[in-house]
């Protein structure tokens, strides 16, 4: 339904950035149910309390607050009005006030950059923030993966960086059916805990930008296979 009432911003938006509809479809709808629950906390108390009284990352939510009031102040809100979620995300797409800052654009053309009521400009921001972020047109995001031996192993980490090329991947033991891949690209295994058994997954730069969106890789694969299905 989402995707039918915006059906021409989203069209413009593949067109302009390359990104296609049913990624950003998925990613609204995953952050806020199509703007139905954007949160219900006030952005300026959540940034205090995590910039004040959440030590492990006290460093990154004051830079957001300070982010949150320069925020307020170039788009002319009210700060104490502002409502999101308990980490201070904020809007359709749930950005940050950082991300709001640097990557929200005026999708519609009215002279305001409004994700907390504009699904448009929602849409619009979604599609730049993945653009910015290095997202490849046309190019596919990861491949179902199968793996043999024991040298595979090493490549599954917890971090999100991709260290390996292709042509060493296979080399460890993983191979995909139909891909279409170069032997120098880079890519990363990742390993997925089923209910019986464990997935394997080649990720590709594309799925690299969605963990750009929220640094998860169970984020970034929801968000791939809900976009497969819609």
């Amino acid at each position: 339904a989402f995707w039918k009432q915006h059906q021409d911003a989203l069209t413009r938006a593949e067109k302009e950035t390359g990104v296609p509809a049913q990624i950003i479809v998925a990613i609204i709808g995953i952050e806020t149910f199509y703007g139905s629950y954007t949160g219900k906390y006030s952005a300026l108390e959540a940034l205090t309390t995590l910039g004040f009284h959440y030590p492990r990352r006290a460093t990154f939510f004051r830079s957001e607050l300070a982010q949150l009031f320069l925020l307020a102040r170039e788009e002319g809100f009210d700060i104490f009005d502002l409502k999101g979620s308990y980490a201070g995300a904020m809007g359709w797409g749930q950005f940050i006030p950082s991300s709001y800052r640097h990557y929200a654009v005026d999708f519609d053309g009215d002279g305001v950059r409004d994700l907390l009521n504009n699904p448009v400009d929602a849409i619009g921001s979604v599609a730049n923030y993945f653009k910015k972020h290095g997202w490849k047109k046309g190019q596919d995001v990861a491949y179902p993966a199968t793996v043999s031996g024991d040298k595979y192993s090493a490549l599954v980490s917890r971090s999100l960086k991709y260290k390996h090329t292709w042509q060493q991947i296979k080399q460890a033991g993983v191979s995909v059916q139909g891909e279409n891949l170069s032997n120098e690209q880079k890519a990363k295994l990742f390993k997925f805990k089923q209910e019986n058994s464990d997935e394997y997954w080649l990720g590709l730069k594309n799925f690299y930008v969605i963990t750009r969106y929220n640094h998860s890789p169970l984020y970034a694969m929801a968000v791939f296979q809900f976009s497969q299905q819609l």
